[in-house]
């Protein structure tokens, strides 16, 4: 790491809280309509702090939804070119009551920093601004090309983010993406996320009846629209947690030896995992497979929740006429999920219990992606990370979804890299979301280590 820049951060360490503190004031809540002057704040806060930062063509790009914003550098021919993206909006604080402080006062306590969007995606986001701003002000220049693409609707979709960059390949051309918006394995342990799953998120409906029925007049001989779901959705699992769905386990390939060595590193023990994580009696899923592995790089399927009947107060003796449950596949790299999608169609069609119709409604889909760890960015940011925290990174995957990635991947065709600085218990999307205020500073000096080392 150069002296310099770690020199700069220390000297520069109130100004840079203080400043971070002020872009978190503003409550950029993408989903309620009123919060939409917070939006166009925030957009320009960034706007301003990159031009502040020696970013040139900051643009606030107004779209059908909230502005993107971007900006670049590209004065260092021969060398690669990174893209750095972000979200400078955030979830509702609800509950209040559970608050502390209030959500958008940033307060410390603890060595951390307390306010909705403080680690998500705030202070990470604002890390890659404050690195540049660090390597020009120490050097006068930077290291290597670099081009930004902040967004406001990742907390609602970002579908604006989505079309824009469909459309804008030769714009956003770069060699590698960086992302800071996940978290390390455990504190002080540097951590890059390589895998992420896909996501299908569908509707079953399931009819049986032309109408509810009475359960006197009716019961065994009517079909149960309720029942004949539950019949079907068991039917995807079994006993011991396996899937059953034909296909489900085409084109799943086994993680890299240097993720099943790295993974062997973690500080992970299954009794802690089931206790103070899940919660529950014991652990599901698929037999044969670590923890680790069911979570991180196998498909599952889910059922969120089951609608239909009368559940109501008192008593009411009906056979449902309708059903609908919600349920999602979470799918791996290299699988796609056009023929997940209709693996499952087949499979729904094949099992539906008589006298029940049954209908297969997709609401969204992304591909899983999974980057080589021995592409050389990736073990560029790998050794970076080590040298600024002390200790061999190692890596993981992430059972969620990241859907920008897979855009990333399909529109520019580069990697994406995850290095985040948050960590587990930091509450994202709860009351009392935290940013440990020293990973601030060091991810700062990180990821400006990281432009320096790419750059040679």
């Amino acid at each position: 790491m150069s002296a310099a820049t770690g020199s700069f951060v220390q000297q520069n360490r109130e100004r840079l809280l203080a400043e971070l503190k002020e872009f978190i004031r503003i409550p950029s809540i993408s989903t309620l309509p009123e919060n939409k002057p917070d939006i166009e704040r925030a957009a320009n806060f960034v706007a301003g702090s990159l031009r502040t930062a020696g970013m040139e063509n900051v643009e606030v790009i107004p779209t059908a939804g909230h502005p993107l914003v971007y900006a670049d550098w590209t004065h260092a021919p021969g060398k690669p070119t990174v893209l750095c993206y972000g979200h400078y909006d955030v979830q509702p604080a609800d509950p209040l009551d559970l608050w502390v402080t209030p959500a958008f006062e940033p307060a410390e306590r603890d060595g951390n920093l307390y306010a909705r969007g403080a680690v998500d995606d705030k202070g990470q986001m604002y890390m890659h601004i404050k690195a540049i701003e660090a390597l020009r002000a120490v050097h006068g220049t930077l290291p290597l090309n670099v081009k930004f693409l902040i967004e406001g609707e990742e907390e609602v979709g970002g579908a604006a983010i989505a079309k824009y960059v469909a459309e804008n390949a030769k714009k956003l051309r770069a060699d590698v993406v960086l992302v800071s918006d996940t978290a390390m394995y455990a504190d002080g342990m540097p951590t890059l996320c390589i895998g992420l799953r896909g996501l299908i998120y569908m509707e079953v409906e399931a009819k049986g009846p032309a109408r509810d029925l009475h359960s006197g007049l009716y019961g065994g001989a009517a079909p149960n629209a309720v029942y004949g779901l539950i019949e079907l959705l068991a039917k995807a699992k079994d006993a011991e947690g396996a899937l059953c769905i034909p296909g489900i386990y085409d084109n799943v390939d086994e993680p890299a030896p240097a993720e099943r060595d790295s993974w062997s590193r973690l500080p992970f023990q299954e009794s802690e995992f089931l206790s103070k994580e899940v919660g529950a009696t014991k652990l599901t899923g698929e037999p044969g497979r670590t923890v680790l592995e069911r979570v991180w790089s196998r498909p599952t399927f889910e059922v969120h929740g089951i609608a239909g009947g009368f559940t109501g107060a008192g008593s009411k003796t009906v056979i449902p006429a309708e059903a609908t449950a919600k349920v999602s596949i979470r799918v791996v790299p290299r699988q796609d999920p056009d023929a997940v999608v209709a693996a499952f169609r087949t499979w729904v069609r094949e099992n539906t219990p008589k006298g029940i119709r049954t209908d297969v409604r997709v609401l969204n889909a992304s591909p899983g992606l999974v980057v080589n760890p021995d592409h050389p960015a990736i073990k560029i940011a790998a050794q970076a990370f080590g040298d600024v925290f002390g200790g061999q990174t190692v890596f993981t995957r992430s059972g969620g979804s990241i859907p920008i990635v897979g855009d990333f991947a399909e529109h520019l065709g580069i990697p994406t890299i995850l290095m985040g600085f948050g960590l587990p218990d930091d509450g994202l999307h709860s009351p009392n979301e935290k940013f440990k205020i020293e990973n601030y500073y060091l991810g700062i000096m990180t990821i400006a280590h990281f432009f320096e080392q790419y750059g040679r």
